[in-house]
């Protein structure tokens, strides 16, 4: 069966700057429910290219008449067949040369890509691209592995930074907001033993505490 959903062709529309082809992608995520290591709760899209063997994150061209994340939304939709919430923050941005002009010695082919992170919160079953492009959810170890260019690894990287980030501020949140429940119920002896005891440190925060600053060597580190 065909998707009701039409991908875009030509590139009559497609944005340029300085001779090169602006690109907008995303890197599609989910978290798996359980544990709080973000790294091992994370997995990532990627999709197959025609002819060859290695998997990528989808992207394609920025055109003229849509915004740099509405141009990453709908190559989600089109190549991967999913859609949800993009983090407006850039990943990124990356110089790179078309798959097709690798060899080339000349500025044809040339690229400027951004990359943004997409929370997944939809997969169609069918969708434009289908039949050149297969997506396979991979953790961010094999998804490491498999990246064939150095630009996508660094935006894998920013990518686990960022969500770093904000998993880090959700934890510390729920930490509070449980610590205050606990707190309503103590009887009031128990804030006459805490006054001695206030320098001591919370023993959750240390438990919960995710580097939000070296996103690479965490990479590293299961690799």
């Amino acid at each position: 069966m065909s998707s009701a959903i039409l991908a875009r062709v030509g590139r009559h529309k497609q944005l340029y700057e300085n001779g090169f082809r602006l690109v907008a992608g995303c890197i599609p995520y989910r978290l798996k429910p359980e544990g709080t290591d973000l790294i091992y709760r994370l997995e990532v899209l990627m999709i197959s290219t025609p002819k060859r063997h290695d998997l990528v994150f989808p992207k394609g061209g920025w055109e003229n008449d849509e915004t740099v994340c509405e141009a990453a939304i709908r190559e989600a939709l089109e190549e991967a067949g999913v859609e949800g919430i993009l983090n407006e923050t850039k990943l990124g941005e990356w110089t790179f040369r078309s798959k097709s002009r690798q060899s080339s010695s000349s500025n044809e082919g040339a690229c400027k890509g951004y990359m943004f992170a997409l929370e997944v919160k939809k997969e169609h079953e069918f969708w434009p691209e289908q039949s050149t492009h297969k997506r396979t959810w991979v953790s961010v170890r094999d998804a490491s592995r498999l990246c064939r260019y150095p630009w996508m690894r660094e935006a894998l990287a920013s990518c686990l930074e960022l969500l770093s980030e904000s998993h880090s501020s959700e934890i510390e949140r729920s930490s509070s907001a449980t610590k205050r429940e606990n707190d309503v119920s103590e009887p009031s002896s128990y804030y006459r033993s805490r006054e001695n005891d206030i320098s001591e440190p919370s023993k959750s925060n240390y438990y919960f505490n995710v580097n939000p600053t070296a996103p690479e060597r965490a990479i590293d580190a299961i690799c």
